[in-house]
């Protein structure tokens, strides 16, 4: 596949952080605003903000006393932990990949969006997301389609 021929676009760069609340104050300061604040299964929370009409930033906070995130934490502390990709067709980014000896790791679907991940063994050294919305993902969440994709919708192919 010519990447070229599928969509991709910076979705949000995620920052660990041992407290959300304590290292807000950054990105208020910095005139992010909020826009999503949210729990995964009592393992991490999740809050989004946007930076201007085209970026964001997600800070993770470990909720379990043991998961993946405290892992992280533990290792490199608070700092950059993954930048994610929102593609137009997740085969096709995970096919180019392949073409360049580039695996990808842990794909899941959900309702909503599949996702997979680029370990950051690879030659970046930079983790990234691979997430496909395949759904009305905000169907059901406390914010909407507006407020939460960039430009106000989730991508599609040609754009």
């Amino acid at each position: 596949m010519d990447p070229n021929e599928t969509s991709i676009r910076v979705d949000h760069v995620g920052v660990a952080v041992e407290s959300v609340d304590e290292a807000e104050p950054v990105l208020t300061a910095l005139g992010c605003e909020k826009v999503v604040d949210d729990t995964v299964e009592d393992r991490f929370r999740w809050v989004y903000y946007r930076l201007g009409g085209a970026s964001r930033i997600e800070l993770i906070e470990p909720v379990a006393e043991e998961s993946f995130l405290t892992e992280y934490l533990d290792r490199h502390g608070p700092g950059l932990h993954h930048v994610t990709l929102e593609v137009a067709d997740i085969d096709a980014v995970i096919d180019s990949l392949g073409g360049v000896g580039v695996d990808t790791i842990d794909r899941q679907s959900y309702e909503g969006w599949t996702e997979a991940f680029v370990s950051p063994r690879n030659e970046t050294g930079v983790l990234f997301q691979l997430m496909e919305y395949t759904g009305a993902f905000t169907d059901g969440r406390e914010f909407d389609e507006e407020s939460f994709f960039m430009r106000g919708r989730r991508l599609s192919a040609g754009e």
